[in-house]
């Protein structure tokens, strides 16, 4: 797949900061933190995650969702889409 640098560094951007999310929500586990607060940390983890996915497919989409034969398979695409949800 062939995906410009700059696309791919803000897509690895925020895959870092949801991985320091993750970090900070374990944390709050063992710290006991309230129920509530580690749910909102756990969505904006998985927000962070969605959108570097959404960012890579849209980036791509020409690349992502070609077959073998270089032609545009709709069907991979849907596939690819429906993962995110």
């Amino acid at each position: 797949m062939e995906i410009p640098e700059t696309d791919i560094d803000s897509v690895k951007k925020r895959l870092a900061r949801a991985q320091g999310q993750l970090g900070g929500i374990i944390k709050m586990l063992d710290e006991g933190r309230q129920c509530t607060d580690v749910l909102t940390q756990m969505a904006a983890a998985q927000s962070a995650i969605n959108r570097a996915a959404f960012s890579l497919i849209a980036s791509g989409i020409a690349n992502c969702t070609q077959d073998e034969a270089g032609e545009q398979d709709l069907a991979k695409l849907e596939k690819a889409f429906l993962a995110l949800s």
